[in-house]
This record gives C-alpha cells, sequence and structure tokens, in this order.
C-alpha cells in the first residue's frame, strides 16, 4: 500500500531549510529595513518573538539531530544571481525586493549557518525547485525522502512541499519547525498542506531518527 507516512531512511534523506536568512529572518533585515519602528513591531514583533523563542531552537535541535543521524543538511536562501536582480523572478520583481549577489541580506544567520560541507543554494523564485538544480543534486546524493523547515510557512515552505510532492520525493514538514507572520496564517497553511506530505513535531522527528541511528 502506498502512504507518505514512512519513516526516514537517513541514507537517503534531506533536510532542506528555507529562507532562514538575513534578508527575512532578523529584525535588522533588509525586508525591514525601510519600516517605521512602531509599525514593525505592530506588523512582525509577534513574529519574531515567536520565532527567536520556538522556532529558531526547534531549527537548531532538528538540524542537530539530522546531523547525527547522517542526514544531508542543505539551506536554500533567496539571492539574486546578480547585483540589480535583473535575473529574479517576475513575482519578485513585482513585490519589490532585491537580494543582491553576495549580500550580507541574502546569508543564512548566523544561528542556522551551514557547515563547511553543507550544501547552500540561492534562489530568485518563491519555490528552491524552480530556480535552483535542486532536484538534480537531490538526484545525485540519493536521496528520496525530503524535509521541510523554514521560513514563511504559507509562502516558499508551501511552494518547496508541492514542487517536491509533484517530483517524485517522499516530503516531510517538521510543523514547529516552520512559521508565518500570524497564528492564523500558520494554522490555515498546516492545514491546507498536509495532503501533500506527512507532518511531525520537531520532537517527533528527533525521536524518530535516534531511533533510527540506535
Amino acid at each position: 500500500m502506498l502512504t507518505r507516512n514512512v519513516p526516514l531512511d537517513p541514507a537517503a534523506s534531506a533536510l532542506i531549510f528555507i529562507d532562514v536568512q538575513n534578508f527575512s529572518a532578523r529584525r535588522d533585515g533588509g525586508e525591514f529595513k525601510d519600516m517605521d519602528p512602531d509599525a514593525f513591531a505592530a506588523t512582525y514583533g509577534a513574529f519574531f518573538d515567536t520565532f527567536e523563542a520556538e522556532t529558531l531552537p526547534n531549527m537548531q535541535r532538528l538540524r542537530e539531530a539530522a546531523r547525527g543521524a547522517g542526514v544531508e543538511v542543505m539551506y536554500t536562501t533567496i539571492e539574486s544571481l546578480t547585483k540589480d536582480g535583473r535575473d529574479r523572478s517576475l513575482d519578485y520583481k513585482i513585490t519589490g525586493f532585491n537580494v543582491p549577489k553576495g549580500s550580507w541580506d541574502g546569508r543564512p544567520i548566523d544561528e542556522l549557518a551551514p557547515g563547511d560541507d553543507e550544501i547552500w543554494l540561492p534562489k530568485s523564485s518563491s519555490s528552491v525547485f524552480v530556480s535552483t538544480n535542486i532536484d538534480y543534486v537531490l538526484r545525485c546524493l540519493g536521496v528520496k525522502q525530503v524535509v521541510i523547515a523554514g521560513l514563511v510557512t504559507d509562502q516558499c515552505v508551501e511552494g518547496a512541499i508541492r514542487d517536491a510532492c509533484d517530483l517524485g520525493y517522499l516530503v516531510t514538514q517538521v510543523t514547529d519547525a516552520c512559521l508565518t507572520y500570524t497564528p492564523e496564517r500558520q494554522a490555515a497553511s498546516i492545514g491546507a498542506i498536509k495532503g501533500y506530505c506527512r507532518q511531525l513535531s520537531t520532537d517527533a522527528l528527533i525521536e524518530e531518527l535516534q531511533g533510527v541511528t540506535k
């Protein structure tokens, strides 16, 4: 019987962190640099409080468990291939932001910086599967199961889950290692995407990884 509820095989699995970068995962990131401080606090204050106190620590624990189990750990960040962003997607151009090639904004945050031999792929569209060669890389690595965590749940995270599913990967979303801007949006996204993936908490996936490595 075909099912999405398949425990991870570490040798055939990859953990992908989506857009946990200076541009959008730091209070002083470029996405927020022109905002009035009061407007920022009202719109994003609760999001960052939750991210810093809960979501980021879950991401860090998840990464350590994945590394310990031999799961490939990968990262993607929004970053253009050019300084002026002329290569970025039409949607990103309409949205009005550009993360220039080689910029501080395009780097993963220090608290979740890639290890020396971990793969980091800059992307210039919402889905990492559209504007990078990640599908080719995953297949070369022998990956068949993909674990998704990151920001923001109802945008780039959802895009990665749907595309990975359609490309033939078994997908696990770590629900409390993803976050979007309001609890209502978070709940709606988790509910909407569940038909595409297996959904586990950080604790549950860590327990699973510890079980397969005993």
